[in-house]
Formats: structure tokens, sequence, C-alpha cells
């Protein structure tokens, strides 16, 4: 892609676009340009349409997949190339909106319980404490860890935004232990087998996994569940709604609202108007 690919990566950064989807995007155009073998330059909608239907039907890629690739050629055109009429036409794929599995305390407990590295219980406590992704518990610095506020901070997380999380008390202590276990040198709180890496995504799913074996939870639990599981639970403690959307660093209401569960223990609190007839609180109802 030469010249073109170093446009588009600019133009990725001008738009502030974070690190790994501008590697995504890159990706998916490099795809493109690869199975025409011709430069983008040289092609029209009828190129995007061909390679686009090449990846649902032939390839059978996911929805998901699919929605990133139409993603990336849209600004190679749009942004990178100035001709977004080709790609003005072209459908953006409906995704079905799936939630991951929700733990119980007790399943939680039992998850906590049946790891035994101290590095990866305190990856995997952080990250259900504070409701972290994935990404921003495995990128924490030991600075972020502010033990006299009791908060944690986020640096440039998704959307390029920063945000404070709580630190539990219980996380802490266990930070702690941690710290003088491992003995960690260097900035990163959670470091990689290279010096001044952090640790990967995938081998926090490795051992997640591994627990999830050893505990003998018949759910799939994945980082995005810690995630998931801590939202919910702060719903059935009485959180409100706003308040989680902040912790959780979504920017629409509407996110979150999709992310929490009314669960049965949010309708056996519900009082029913009928209860209220002949009370008191009667004269809310006018």
């Amino acid at each position: 892609m030469g010249k073109m690919r170093d446009k588009m990566v600019q133009d990725l950064v001008l738009r502030r676009y974070a690190e790994s989807t501008s590697e995504r995007y890159v990706s998916c155009a490099r795809a493109f340009v690869a199975y025409h073998r011709r430069p983008a330059e040289q092609m029209g909608e009828q190129e995007v349409r061909q390679y686009l239907l090449q990846l649902a039907l032939d390839k059978q890629v996911g929805a998901a997949t699919q929605k990133m690739h139409v993603a990336a050629v849209k600004f190679l055109y749009a942004e990178t190339l100035g001709r977004p009429e080709v790609v003005s036409a072209i459908p953006w794929p409906k995704v079905k909106q799936t939630l991951p599995a929700i733990l119980s305390g007790t399943e939680m407990d039992r998850l906590l319980g049946a790891i035994d590295s101290v590095k990866h219980r305190a990856i995997v406590m952080t990250a259900y404490g504070g409701g972290l992704r994935i990404g921003e518990v495995c990128k924490l610095k030991a600075a972020d860890i502010d033990s006299k506020r009791m908060l944690i901070h986020l640096h440039n997380a998704k959307g390029g935004r920063d945000r404070y999380v709580t630190l539990p008390e219980r996380v802490l202590l266990v930070l702690r232990r941690y710290w003088r276990v491992e003995r960690v040198n260097g900035p990163e709180l959670f470091p990689g087998q290279r010096p001044g890496t952090c640790i990967s995504d995938s081998a926090v799913r490795a051992k997640l996994h591994d627990a999830t074996n050893k505990a003998k939870l018949a759910k799939r639990v994945t980082p995005h569940c810690l995630r998931h599981s801590f939202a919910t639970h702060l719903l059935e403690l009485g959180t409100d709604l706003r308040v989680i959307q902040m912790l959780l660093g979504h920017r629409s209401i509407r996110t979150t609202v999709r992310y929490t569960r009314v669960t049965d223990k949010h309708v056996a609190r519900i009082t029913s108007p009928i209860d209220v007839l002949g009370t008191p609180k009667a004269k809310q109802l006018g």
C-alpha cells in the first residue's frame, strides 16, 4: 500500500483513533487491496461490494468481523482517499448484541479461590473489583494505584478518555501482597515476560480459562464476563445507573442500560402500586 498506507495511518492518528483500532483498520485495508491485487485508487464501489460479499459468503466471517472491514474500507475511501461517494451506499452489517454470562457472588468466590498465582489473582480481582476492561487492567502502571484516595487512574481508555474507578480495600490488600511477593521492577503493575512490556490479554484469558475449569464452573468465563458481573452486582446492590455508567466509562447511558440486566433480586424488591393504595405513600399517585 506504500504511501496510501502511510497517509491512512496519519489520518487515523489525526482523528485520535486508538492504536489497536488503527492497526486493525490498516490490516483490513491491506487485505482489501491484496484481494483485488490493484491499488485502492483504481477501484470503486463494485470492488468494495465484491470484497465484502466474499467475506460474508465465501469466508463466512462473523458479523462483527465484517463490520470492522466495512469500517476500515469506509475510512480508507472517505477520509484517506477523499472519495466518500464510493462507500456511501455500502450498508453496515447488523451485529447481534450478545452479553456474556454473569457470575453469582458464590461463583466469583470459587473462581478467585481456584487461581493459584498471586499475580493472576491480583489481575482478576482488580478487573472485577473495578469493572475494568482486559486491556485496561493489563496496561496499568504502579503509579495508577492511588491508595490515599482509594482510586485507580485509567489513562487513555476506550475512546481516548481518562477516568477514575474505585479501588476496593480488598483489592488494595491483594495488590500489596502481590507487590511484596513478586518484587516488581519497572513502572508496569503487571509486567510481561519481556522487560518494558505489560502482560498480554491472551495470558490472562488462558489463566482465567484454567481457573474456570478448576472451579468447575459451567459458565463460559471471560475477562468481559468479570466486567459484566461487576455492573450487574452493583445494580443488585442498589447502585444508581448513572454511577455505574461513570465507573464503566460508557459515553452513553444506553450502553449501560444494555450492559446491565434487571435481575430476579431487583424484581423481588419492586413494590407494586396496589400495595401502596390506602397507605401514606398513595399521595404520590395523586
